[in-house]
């Protein structure tokens, strides 16, 4: 099994420091400027005619955010995965189409190609992700298998110098707009999750053909599609990671990717906290705001209380992360409080906001129809329950794998788009 001399675990310091730098603050503010100013003003019309912005995304990649945790040897940023959290919270607070990038194009792929790829991969597909010069989205998800990975039907058969893939994945965030697919397929499927192998592919690709899905409840703004493979030719120096590694590789891949859902999810909690209080102090009844209500209050009580929680729980495992511990258990934890939190919270918005809170004229009708996707995708609500139970009754106790702790960075070696405060006005 490869494994990258950088990879490697410590004990966990005692003591763990859960206050933002400056620099952590300064991305905080970029972002925050960056959605209220392109994104906020026009995302009730996107969503509302379905719209994907891709030159958002790009503006994205300028300011550094699509390489933000990916190391500067390889194009990116080189921030911590504390700043990492705070990206995803502050776009999901504007919208969850624009957290979905950080996600799938670097969670998902490119700190999957920077853990298991090589060097000459790195350079050749990571490199350009993490510059925001090409999008990249990941493939496991089929029609058939969703939380059993395992038992991928997508097939990879050896021929030569190359392998010949078969299948279909659905439910592919940037399906129809991605220059790059991490993609996953059986070399035996006898062999369950010991036959699954990694492959990296590109657009162009003959046999390779992408399609849109419609009619979705949420995240209306964001590309959602399939990725369909008809005797794709891929050569074998587009493999990532061993034959078998796969399933190691994806698992690897979805620990990142739902430490970025939990991170957008208290952002998504916050975006309703933020609407509830604006309009708990303008709406009045019997003469009082109604936040004056102590049914309402208590409302609101619970969405901060779960909100601080939330946000404790990611910062936590960003801590670990930072210092190259494995965080499985802890990142679960946050995913599933986080996601349902969120839920919860935008059920209670629109409580709130009453019959106001059923029309789009105001966004919390959007944070229900985008928080509900967010228990059901990087493990259900429902798997993350039995994965917790499992720990506490010492059914399932993870060895330490490789993590990749991030050199100290400092202000100095942010984007210089990042570094100068930018956001447009």
């Amino acid at each position: 099994m490869r494994r990258h001399p950088a990879f490697h675990s410590i004990e966990v310091p005692v003591s763990i420091d859960l206050r933002l730098t400056d620099e952590n603050r300064l991305v905080q503010q970029t972002v925050r400027d960056f959605a209220e100013n392109e994104i906020l003003p026009y995302i009730r019309a996107w969503d509302e005619s379905g719209e994907v912005h891709r030159e958002v995304f790009s503006r994205m990649g300028e300011l550094g955010l699509l390489g933000a945790p990916i190391w500067e040897a390889w194009g990116g940023s080189g921030m911590d995965y504390l700043s990492f959290a705070i990206i995803c919270e502050e776009l999901e607070r504007a919208d969850t189409a624009f957290r979905v990038v950080q996600s799938v194009h670097v969670g998902l792929n490119s700190l999957t190609l920077m853990q298991w790829a090589t060097d000459e991969q790195r350079q050749r597909w990571l490199v350009p992700q993490a510059r925001g010069e090409k999008l990249a989205t990941f493939g496991l998800t089929e029609p058939g298998v969703g939380t059993d990975a395992a038992n991928l039907a997508t097939t990879a058969r050896r021929d030569g110098d190359s392998y010949v893939l078969n299948g279909q994945k659905i439910w592919i965030s940037l399906a129809d707009i991605a220059d790059h697919f991490l993609v996953f397929a059986s070399v035996d499927r006898s062999k369950k999750h010991k036959g699954v192998t990694a492959f990296l592919l590109e657009r162009g690709m003959t046999g390779l053909t992408t399609g849109t899905l419609h009619g979705k409840l949420g995240i209306r703004a964001g590309n959602t599609g399939l990725i369909n493979l008809d005797e794709v030719r891929v050569p074998a120096e587009h493999r990532i990671g061993e034959e078998g590694e796969g399933f190691l590789i994806a698992m690897s891949a979805i620990d990142q990717g739902r430490f970025t859902v939990a991170a957008g999810n208290v952002g998504l909690a916050q975006a309703c906290l933020d609407a509830s209080l604006k309009y708990a102090h303008e709406r009045e009844t019997f003469g009082v705001e109604i936040g004056r209500h102590q049914l309402v209050k208590q409302m609101l009580a619970k969405m901060v209380a779960g909100i601080e929680a939330g946000r404790l729980l990611v910062w936590r495992a960003a801590f670990l992360k930072n210092h190259g511990v494995r965080n499985t258990r802890e990142t679960s934890l946050a995913k599933w409080h986080a996601t349902d939190h969120a839920v919860a919270s935008a059920l209670d918005a629109i409580q709130i906001h009453g019959a106001n809170g059923y029309s789009n004229e105001f966004p919390v009708e959007r944070y229900l129809r985008n928080a509900k996707a967010a228990v059901i995708y990087e493990g259900t609500s429902q798997l993350h329950t039995l994965i917790q139970a499992d720990y506490a009754l010492g059914y399932r106790e993870d060895r330490p794998i490789r993590c990749e702790p991030l050199p100290a960075q400092g202000v100095d070696r942010l984007p210089a788009s990042v570094a100068a405060g930018a956001g447009r006005a």
